[in-house]
């Protein structure tokens, strides 16, 4: 039961990552922030943890690509944000741990990451300073709306799946 309550968690997450993105979107730089993406990720790093998390962002990239609301660099932002605000959340215990997770994770390692993404999968010679106002703007908008979301909602009615995944 356990599983299927993870699994059906993770499809609301992915499902919830995907049309806010359609609906709820920003100019930020070079890019569009989609800032949903960022409070999916440090929710469901918090009430999930970080594997589940990652699958997570990475769907929620594979299904924006699919319908044209992203690029490939939607991958390497949103996993290692995502991977990061789980394992601060695990290591520290805070909500904003997460939060902070998250921002360093997309903002500013997976800016870093993009730069030969972008050069190796989609021809481009970027460089780093050029994705980071974009990844930090649309990272930190989102992260805290998603801490501010896990605010109101009260922790105790959320059944922790948290675990070994």
């Amino acid at each position: 039961m356990r599983k299927t309550y993870l699994l059906t968690y993770m499809a609301v997450f992915i499902a919830i990552g995907t049309l806010g993105a359609q609906f709820l979107w920003f100019p930020a730089g070079i890019a569009k922030a989609y800032p949903v993406q960022h409070a999916v990720n440090v929710i469901a790093a918090i009430t999930l943890g970080p594997g589940p998390a990652v699958v997570i962002a990475f769907t929620i990239g594979l299904l924006r690509n699919m319908i044209g609301l992203g690029t490939l660099l939607a991958f390497p932002g949103a996993m290692i944000g995502a991977f990061l605000a789980g394992m601060l959340y695990r290591w520290v215990g805070k909500k904003i741990a997460a939060v902070f997770g998250e921002i360093i994770g997309t903002g500013i390692i997976g800016s870093l990451f993009a730069v030969p993404f972008a050069k190796l999968f989609m021809n481009s010679g970027t460089g780093a300073l050029f994705f980071m106002p974009s990844f930090l703007a649309s990272s930190i908008s989102g992260a805290f709306i998603g801490w501010i979301i896990l605010l109101k909602v009260k922790q105790e009615h959320i059944i922790r799946l948290q675990g070994n995944y």
